[in-house]
């Protein structure tokens, strides 16, 4: 079961010269909502004015993460927490649990 997931989009204002004039940082708690801002913070025009030029979005800076709670008939309730650079396991009370996680995560592509 999902428990939490946050999304953060960010941002950077350059000039006309290419100098990094500002920057802008959002939190979400929905996919939904982070891929929204991203569309509006862009096509703002009143914010695009107040930072007085050009926004681009910065996707490869950009952070994530989902909590799950799981459930292991043999051994209990256990939470998983997934970020873009690292998977976590915690309240777990058998060390099988974290072993088959680490299986399960060294088994996932986008996880490695």
């Amino acid at each position: 079961m999902k428990v939490r997931e946050m999304y953060t989009a960010k941002f950077v204002y350059k000039n006309a010269n290419g100098k990094r004039i500002g920057h802008g940082l959002d939190m979400y708690n929905c996919i939904e909502g982070y891929q929204n801002d991203i569309a509006s913070v862009i096509t703002n025009m009143a914010n695009i004015a107040a930072h007085g030029e050009k926004v681009r979005h910065i996707p490869a800076d950009e952070l994530f993460s989902v909590t799950l709670k799981c459930h292991d008939p043999d051994r209990g309730i256990y939470f998983l927490s997934i970020a873009r650079d690292r998977a976590t396991s915690s309240s777990y009370s058998d060390e099988t649990i974290f072993r088959r996680v680490e299986r399960w995560a060294d088994s996932v592509p986008a996880l490695k």
